[in-house]
Formats: structure tokens, sequence, C-alpha cells
């Protein structure tokens, strides 16, 4: 009989982590349990604690029986070593939905950088930026090609799988700033996020009272924010 796994994730605060959203949703969706090692970066911060979890310096990483899988890609393929449903079973649908991952993974610069993650504010750019719109344009015809030549409801099928996990970081920042995509883009975005872990990260970023004052000014830098759900500080 093979040992049962044991898996603790290191993640970073829920209103501020992007890349620590796509394991988290990744194994809740599918039902993997694991532990959680949650930090908030910014003073005051144990970078001592954070790096003996994190060699890496960044999160996600993912603690599996000893060995440590860092960043989220990586963690995805590992997990799917070792559990069904993480990427599609059809051969084609999963060569997309890698691809569609690491595009996802590697680019889409201005998004990151014009849409700073912040899971529980509504907030309204200072002006339109023509790099962020060519992304957005990027991004719906990437979701239409893949609910479109795989049936959805999902970007790569009936199923939820890695591939959603990797862009739902996105769907938070479209609602964040307000960004609308055509009408069968954004049944996907709605579709995500009544997800029901979607629903408990979204919950957990409500929750926090943590601010970190350089992401605070990051996004006041790019935004005027109109709704804060987050508790007081």
């Amino acid at each position: 009989m093979k040992p049962s796994k044991s898996y603790t994730l290191i993640l970073g605060n829920p209103h501020y982590s992007s890349w620590s959203l796509r394991p988290w949703l990744l194994m809740s969706h599918l039902g993997i349990a694991f532990d959680i090692h949650w930090f908030n970066f910014g003073p005051p911060f144990s970078t001592l604690v954070f790096h003996e979890m994190a060699p890496a310096g960044q999160v996600p990483v993912l603690h599996a029986n000893g060995q440590i899988i860092w960043d989220s890609l990586a963690i995805a393929e590992y997990l799917a070593e070792q559990h069904p449903g993480v990427w599609p079973i059809d051969p084609l649908a999963r060569a997309w939905a890698r691809s569609a991952s690491a595009e996802m993974h590697a680019n889409f610069s201005y998004l990151r950088n014009l849409c700073p993650f912040a899971v529980a504010l509504r907030a309204h750019h200072h002006q339109h930026d023509m790099r962020l719109q060519g992304e957005l344009e990027r991004l719906q015809a990437l979701w239409q090609e893949g609910l479109s030549r795989f049936g959805g409801p999902f970007l790569a099928g009936e199923r939820f799988s890695a591939v959603d996990a990797f862009y739902a970081p996105v769907v938070f920042r479209l609602q964040t700033y307000g960004l609308k995509l055509d009408e069968t883009c954004q049944d996907y975005v709605n579709r995500l996020l009544e997800l029901p872990a979607m629903q408990r990260w979204h919950q957990m970023a409500c929750q926090d009272a943590w601010r970190d004052p350089d992401h605070e000014a990051e996004i006041l830098r790019v935004a005027d924010i109109h709704l804060d759900l987050r508790q007081p500080a």
C-alpha cells in the first residue's frame, strides 16, 4: 500500500497574492487535502522563517512528504503525476491547456502591472491604456478559442482543470477593475466567480485586516478605489 500524501501549501495573503490562488484553487476544487502556512509580506516580515519554507523566496510552494516543489506551474505538473483531473484527459485539450497556462504564466505583463491583484477592492483606472486593451483582446481571443474548440463550460472542456486555475487570478482582476469582455467570456468569468472555492478565497480576502503599504500604493498609482470590502486595518 502506498503511503498517503501529506501536503502543505506555503502561500501569500489572499487579497494580494495572485500566484498563491492557483494551486490553492486547483487543490481545493479537486478535493485534494492540504494544510496551509500563510505569510503576510511587508513590514514586519519574518524572512528567516519564510526562507526556510520557501528557499526560492517566492510563493506558492508545495511541501509534499518532505519534498519541496516551488512555482505554480511546477506544482500543477507535480500534482498531475499524483492525482487525476489536473489536466484534461483528451490529448488535444491537454496540449492546448498546457500552452494556454504557460502563456498566462509568462506573459500578460501589462494586465499584471496595470491591474494589481486586489481581490476585495473595486476600483476604476485613472485612464485608458492601449497596452492593457491589447492584452485584454488577446485574453478574449484565447478564451473564445478554448470555449469554442472544447465545448465549455470551462476553458478546456466540461471539467475544471489547471488551465482554469491559472486564469482565475485574471477573473478576480476583471472583477476588481470592472473590465468587461464579450458575452461568452463574461459568462465564463461569472462561472468561475460562482465556484465555491473562488467564493471562499474572496471571503478570506474580505476577512483579512492586513495592509501591505507598498501594494496599496501600487494600486493607487493606477486606479481610484470606490469600494473596500476588507475588515478595517
